[in-house]
């Protein structure tokens, strides 16, 4: 298989996992190896071969596709981080629509009308913008709100159009807010482990009342491989946690673990918090219904919120530079 942005936060997870259930498994990972991406996080994992270049590349990609022999895609690469897209939205346009179009060309060029290929397109619960009440469905009218989820939504509008037009075998499915070991300090869980631990403010944008479904990587990644064996061409899944906090709550709980994991007195890191202006096109909340993949396949989180906050605390105080 290929695994696009596999030196990456969740593709980096995915292709531990998948390398250790198939032993046999032969992964070419192809990254761009920016800021993001580290090849640390992959090195030495048995049967994977990692090659430098960009997804844009669509000749590149063509070529590992024949070469390589790869029937499968699993899509992680992009620009993912909502205040960098406002900062400055041309990478995202660059890497996630013109990315994914390179890779949907290169795929149709390299697999012909072959259907026993995949491509599995990663997306996220941020296309379907703020949810007020219950959840998103699959097919739910799409509503993104800064630059970041509207190159997402442009993705998979893409990648929808090449199984419809060209009967490209391509499944979408869409997750929530993740967390666990390899994620990049700027998200938020790892962001407020690293000033907690150094009794820094923990900034919180607003009131710390927007609302977000916590999904720990591992079973993000344990769905994603169920989606790769069991997953129907055209159509999208949803994989959401199964706990919904605000900001607010979630690092005051965090800041509890992170209170136990260093021996502090409780309240200690949480008297770092300290609320700065909102950013903007903030949404409030986002849900997202994994009912789909939960009936049709079994799947349902292991790790609940707390287990794997202790992990990722413990994973990050090892390995950070504190």
């Amino acid at each position: 298989m290929l695994v696009t942005g596999g030196a990456g936060f969740i593709g980096a997870n995915f292709v531990r996992r998948i390398a250790l259930h198939h032993p046999d498994a032969r992964i070419v990972v192809l990254d761009s190896l920016t800021y993001a991406g580290d090849a640390s996080r992959i090195q030495g994992v048995r049967g994977v071969e990692l090659v430098v270049g960009n997804i844009c590349d669509g000749t590149l990609v063509r070529d590992l596709l024949i070469s390589r022999q790869l029937g499968f895609i699993i899509h992680f690469a992009a620009e993912s981080h909502v205040d960098r897209s406002i900062r400055g939205p041309a990478p995202f346009i660059q890497t996630n629509l013109v990315g994914t179009f390179s890779l949907l060309e290169a795929a149709r060029e390299a697999w012909g009308d072959d259907s026993s290929a995949r491509f599995i397109h990663v997306s996220t619960d941020e296309v379907y913008g703020s949810i007020e009440i219950g959840q998103a469905q699959e097919g739910a009218p799409y509503a993104p709100n800064n630059p970041y989820s509207a190159s997402k939504a442009g993705s998979d509008h893409l990648a929808r159009a090449y199984h419809r037009t060209y009967g490209l075998p391509v499944l979408v499915t869409h997750c929530t807010n993740n967390f666990g070991p390899f994620q990049h300090p700027e998200k938020l869980i790892p962001s407020a482990i690293a000033c907690m631990a150094r009794n820094e403010p923990v900034p919180i944008y607003g009131n710390g009342q927007n609302i977000r479904n916590w999904l720990f990587v591992e079973d993000h990644c344990a769905a994603l491989e169920l989606v790769l064996a069991h997953g129907i061409p055209g159509e999208a899944y949803g994989i959401s946690g199964d706990e919904e906090y605000s900001n607010l709550d979630l690092l005051t709980v965090l800041a509890n673990r992170v209170d136990l994991a260093l021996g502090r007195l409780p309240g200690t890191s949480s008297a770092l918090f300290e609320f700065v202006p909102d950013r903007p096109g903030h949404d409030h909340r986002y849900a997202l219904s994994s009912t789909r993949i939960r009936d049709d396949f079994g799947w349902c989180t292991t790790t609940t919120l707390l287990e794997g906050m202790d992990r990722t605390i413990m994973w990050y105080l090892k390995t950070m530079d504190l």
